[in-house]
């Protein structure tokens, strides 16, 4: 919460009823109208919506980087009291990078590939200050330490593809601050961050906030990251900011029928599929030129709206001394009855029981790279042959009719497991079993009905899904080439299949350039159920896309598993997701499996020390939520030379439980002990000791 100076300085930046819109071949299409919030000093102001609600274009219209055709229509920007909206370009050239700086969510794209860190460092205050360039450098180099950048005298003289994801963005952010800005906009910072390198992102962003007292304006579509970093919340729906107030007022008891399904969307750190529901907004967000004017741009959506809400565009009404909602009914909406009725979901398990019958069965597999050389030694056969060891000796069962869930960091191994099994890595040792078949063997070499009965449900529809063919065409495909149903039923079936992840008949002819992102998904996911797999792997199949559609795909792969009883493993970096989602998780570590059971085992003591340090990362949607921190030190190490012993213990904040600060760790390789019911951890530290540490996560109902 805020201190009373705080709360009663002067706002840095105000924003009244602001007005964007671009000008297009048909006339003027707005895209935000009527925005109003202002951000004191020390203050965050969290910006949140759906894709295309206009949260972008705000914190763009703000410092005028609309494009050559979109304009500020009306309305009014004061930054430290002075009009924005007019300046010149000359004038806002001083102010970008200088009083306002803007971290944007892809690191690489604000970085010029062709010159080192800290020329452009450097640039940035030799621009806007009358400095030299040593002591430029020099302050440079002591904003990257403040940013706890690794040896940042190295890394000033490095390219930025020489630095990892993280580091760059602790590089974008060390630039917006070397002038110490008044206000810093923040577009989506941590959005392609492993959870553990976001918490450190965050960490940082709440100290520097501190210690530099800047307002910020924070923009996100994840409702965790605003519950942790911001004092107040605006809700943006369609370009409209429906819902703003203090962020722990809104969460408590949020009035407009959008912040209530955002948070319906959204499952809490803990929560499964058999004790709670998630709760998808039916729709999708309007384009701009689709919009109403004199009425309620969310009732098409909403399971609240009478004919009232049709009559009108509603206005902010006052439901709290500094919370205000856009909804005729937003005093009341929590006594209102629902104007329609969803249809609850079946949980799995109810109808049929999983059974215990193993479909796929790994042992000792390895999927190694050869490690490419140049040197002579190497180019004549003479050095030693090296491997990055992708995956390294894991062994894992699914049981028929379960979700195993795998999470880790990124270059943890996850995605090249997965790979390995579906045949398109070579596997370089061990025994994969698959309904009694051998699928060690890459896809060119595999039996026909290995490759019909496991199929994969990829990360980004857009690189899987063939832009010139329609989608009845690209569902039909492995429905004819596995001859599931024969020849003149093959255009029923894909309709079937349309029906089952909910899109329709009318999506046949349609080309993916005509869907949404999550729509592309569905397609992706039918185009999967085509062979009526028993085993459906899904590799990060939510990751993008926004938290409505997203519990939406969740939903529907559910009620596939319900359907059909498949097997499922499940791959994401939310670990709020894959708890809710999963049966049983392994939690993987450079190309090892650290601890597998479970999921409501692995949510609760004992942990694996790595378990334990992902579980205090993840962004939790509650801001009255307690949350130990347990921040990792460093980067994964290279899986080319992964350290000796437990290959965690560079990282590991646990390892003073051991005698000799765990110097076995260092020369041993742990061994697996058991805490009960299938529930397993890799781990020198004994399964006693490890039971006594306290859960992660304290919340009002725990």
């Amino acid at each position: 919460m805020h201190s009373d100076e705080t709360q009663y300085a002067d706002p840095v930046l105000q924003v009244r009823d602001l007005r964007i819109a671009y000008e297009t071949r048909y006339g003027d299409v707005e895209a935000v109208r009527g925005v109003s919030f202002e951000v004191r000093q020390g203050e965050t102001i969290g910006l949140v919506g759906e894709s295309g609600c206009g949260k972008s274009t705000i914190a763009y219209g703000i410092v005028n980087f609309l494009g050559p055709n979109g304009k500020i229509v009306d309305g009014s920007v004061l930054f430290q009291g002075n009009e924005l909206v007019g300046r010149s370009e000359h004038e806002l050239k001083k102010l970008r990078g200088n009083r306002i700086a803007m971290v944007y969510q892809d690191p690489m794209q604000a970085l010029n590939p062709s010159l080192r860190v800290g020329e452009q460092l450097v640039e940035v205050l030799t621009f806007h200050q009358p400095v030299s360039f040593d002591e430029a450098w020099e302050r440079s180099v002591a904003m990257l330490k403040r940013v706890y950048m690794p040896d940042p005298d190295a890394v000033m003289n490095r390219y930025p593809h020489q630095i990892s994801g993280g580091q760059q963005q602790r590089v974008v952010i060390a630039m917006a601050m070397l002038n110490n800005p008044p206000l810093l906009i923040m577009d989506e910072p941590t959005t392609a961050l492993d959870v553990t390198v976001e918490a450190a992102v965050l960490d940082l962003i709440e100290e520097l906030k501190s210690e530099f007292n800047a307002a910020n304006l924070f923009i996100t579509h994840n409702l965790g990251v605003v519950a942790r970093v911001s004092d107040h919340m605006c809700v943006m729906y369609a370009g409209e900011q429906v819902e703003l107030g203090p962020v722990r007022d809104i969460f408590r008891s949020p009035s407009h029928p959008y912040t209530m399904g955002l948070l319906a969307s959204v499952p809490r750190l803990g929560e499964s599929k058999r004790e709670s529901l998630l709760t998808p907004i039916r729709g999708r967000v309007p384009p701009p030129s689709e919009r109403p004017r004199n009425a309620c741009v969310f009732a098409p959506r909403c399971d609240y709206a009478t004919e009232a809400c049709t009559a009108g565009r509603p206005p902010l009404k006052q439901v709290g001394p500094s919370h205000t909602a856009r909804c005729i009914y937003a005093d009341e909406i929590d006594r209102r009855r629902r104007t329609s009725k969803r249809k609850p979901m079946p949980v799995p398990g109810e109808a049929q029981a999983p059974s215990s019958e193993e479909v796929l069965c790994m042992d000792g597999l390895k999927v190694y790279y050869p490690q490419e050389s140049n040197s002579l030694v190497s180019l004549f056969g003479l050095g030693e042959k090296k491997f990055v060891r992708a995956v390294d000796d894991v062994s894992l069962r699914v049981a028929k009719g379960r979700t195993l869930g795998i999470v880790g960091e990124s270059g943890c191994g996850k995605s090249t497991l997965v790979k390995g099994l579906i045949g398109l890595e070579p596997v370089t040792a061990g025994d994969v079993q698959f309904l009694g078949l051998d699928a060690a063997k890459e896809v060119s070499d595999r039996d026909t009905k290995l490759i019909r009965e496991m199929q994969m449900v990829f990360q980004n529809p857009d690189s899987t899904l063939n832009p010139s063919y329609t989608v009845g065409w690209q569902i039909a495909r492995p429905i004819k080439r596995f001859k599931t149903v024969p020849k003149g039923r093959v255009k029923e079936e894909v309709i079937r299949l349309l029906r089952a992840v909910r899109l329709g008949e009318s999506y046949y002819k349609r080309l993916p350039r005509q869907l949404s992102g999550g729509e592309k998904q569905r397609v992706g996911i039918a185009r999967a159920l085509a062979s009526r797999p028993d085993l459906i792997i899904c590799d990060e199949p939510v990751s993008a896309l926004d938290v409505s559609v997203q519990a939406a795909v969740i939903n529907l792969l559910l009620e596939i598993q319900q359907l059909f009883g498949s097997s499922m493993i499940f791959i994401a970096h939310d670990l709020s997701v894959v708890r809710f989602f999963s049966d049983d998780i392994a939690v993987m570590y450079l190309g090892q499996i650290v601890e597998t059971g479970p999921a409501e085992a692995i949510y609760a003591p004992p942990y694996h020390p790595y378990t334990e340090a992902l579980l205090s990362a993840v962004p939790i949607a509650d801001p009255d939520a307690e949350q130990k921190e347990i921040r990792l030190a460093g980067n994964v190490p290279s899986a080319l030379s992964p350290p000796p012993g437990c290959r965690f213990h560079t990282r590991c904040p646990r390892r003073d439980m051991l005698p000799e600060g765990g110097r076995i760790c260092e020369k041993e390789i742990p061994p697996w002990q058991k805490s009960g019911k299938g529930h397993r951890i890799l781990c020198h530290i004994p399964i006693e000791d490890l039971m006594t540490i306290e859960p992660v996560v304290h919340t009002a109902t725990t």
